[in-house]
């Protein structure tokens, strides 16, 4: 089995990742993907991120309608911050035949080295680089060691450029968000009155 990982805070999760995520299914081959939204994000966010369950459930229903993605709440259900290499060695006690496949943007894979335990993590998975603006495939032969480079796969496709930062602030703005994420979470965040203050 070829297992997908699509990781991210996802407040709120946006046709930008969709895209990603349904290329890398076809180019790789994989069998199924996750989703996996952040509880606490590693990385400090500079706004109050929305609750977990909001966003789990903005995810759930952005992917209800392809039955090779799934929603996954691995990282919602434990303590703490949310790290990779956590939640790849939980991945792999539940899947332990699969194989790991973490999709995220070339501009996070250039920062691997960064990353709590990356040689574990590259060890435990391999990575699929989506195109980033303004960043080459090049930068990876720059900034990767020969060892992390082998284990980093090339998307192929388009940068979608959404953002959920510009999703938050057209809501605030009372811009439409319509075409930018699926319309179950263009209603969910209506009904929820999300993002219609500075915090989040």
């Amino acid at each position: 089995m070829r297992l997908g990982i699509m990781g991210g805070t996802f407040d709120p999760i946006h046709y930008g990742h969709l895209y990603v995520a349904e290329n890398a299914r076809l180019q790789f081959q994989l069998d199924q993907t996750l989703f996996v939204p952040n509880r606490i994000p590693a990385h400090k966010k500079t706004y109050a991120v929305s609750s977990a369950e909001h966003r789990f459930a903005m995810t759930r229903l952005a992917i209800a309608d392809n039955p090779c993605f799934q929603p996954s709440r691995v990282e919602l259900d434990r303590p703490g911050p949310s790290y990779a290499v956590e939640t790849l060695r939980l991945l792999r006690q539940t899947y332990p035949d699969a194989e790991l496949f973490f999709i995220t943007g070339l501009d996070a894979v250039i920062e691997i080295a960064t990353w709590r335990r990356h040689e574990e993590v590259l060890q435990l998975c391999a990575f699929i680089a989506a195109p980033r603006p303004g960043l080459s495939p090049k930068t990876l032969q720059e900034r990767l060691p020969a060892y992390a480079l082998q284990r980093v796969r090339l998307l192929e496709g388009h940068h979608l450029a959404i953002s959920s930062t510009d999703i938050r602030d057209s809501v605030r703005r009372g811009l439409s968000i319509r075409y930018l994420t699926p319309d179950p979470v263009v209603e969910y965040i209506r009904q929820n009155r999300l993002y219609l203050s500075d915090t989040g």
